[in-house]
């Protein structure tokens, strides 16, 4: 990506489809829709601009996929899928097959490796809570994946007979059944990570940060054990970074 092109990158996960349009220096549209509908991603995309060229993550499916080719044709753009390779701008895959790894996840990783120094945790809270850990060298030591907290509160809906899906508030000491819902959905994210930041301190590499993202992000926060920052666009961000170096 010329630093003065306009590139579109494509972030398409199992809840919603998030893109942005960056001309190298920096963001000057940004969108999302609901994955169910990515039919309609052209007429979405109607008031882009002139772009010409796009690179997506997908872990949504083909389905998905072939909307997105179809929407990227319907304007006339290229499209470039990437999948995680084994090592790109200073980041360093620790899957034993680099390519299994989460194309979303790698993308957070790299933008996670140039935001800032240090060991740290990246996280994206989204219908998946993904937890990876990143030495300040650039290497993927491994990561956890867990339902999200929506998706623990709808599977006790789906899956227990007693407990509906109600919304509730976190407290401490839940005296209600929607806030215990709520507030263990969130206690168990946020434990998760504690967890994977105390492994990662007793391996030698203690993170001094943890890097949030997705839209259970703020949710998460207040609870976390460490030091955190929240970045809205992580994934977004590792894909203009991608797209610029190839």
């Amino acid at each position: 990506m010329g630093s003065d092109a306009l590139h579109l990158l494509i972030d398409a996960g199992n809840t919603r489809i998030k893109w942005g349009v960056h001309d190298g220096r920096g963001w000057l549209h940004s969108g999302a829709i609901g994955t169910a509908a990515s039919a309609t991603l052209a007429e979405a995309w109607s008031a882009l601009g002139p772009v010409k060229h796009a690179t997506a993550c997908n872990v949504a499916g083909e389905r998905v996929q072939d909307n997105l080719f179809s929407a990227c044709g319907a304007r006339g753009i290229a499209l470039d899928v990437i999948r995680s390779p084994a090592r790109q701008l200073g980041v360093t895959n620790g899957y034993r097959d680099p390519s299994q790894l989460g194309a979303d996840r790698w993308a957070a990783l790299v933008a996670a490796h140039h935001a800032e120094r240090g060991h740290k945790l990246v996280v994206n809270a989204g219908t998946a809570l993904t937890i990876d850990a990143l030495a300040d060298d650039g290497r993927f030591l491994g990561g956890l994946i867990v339902p999200g907290p929506a998706l623990m509160r709808r599977s006790l809906d789906r899956g227990t007979a007693g407990l509906r899906l109600t919304e509730g508030e976190f407290q401490d000491f839940p005296t209600a059944t929607p806030d215990a819902i709520t507030s263990g959905a969130i206690q168990a994210s946020a434990g998760a990570i504690a967890r994977l930041a105390e492994r990662m301190a007793a391996s030698g590499v203690p993170p001094s940060r943890i890097l949030l993202s997705g839209g259970a992000a703020r949710e998460i926060a207040p609870h976390l054990p460490i030091a955190h920052a929240i970045h809205e666009n992580l994934v977004l961000d590792g894909l203009a970074l991608i797209a610029r170096s190839s």
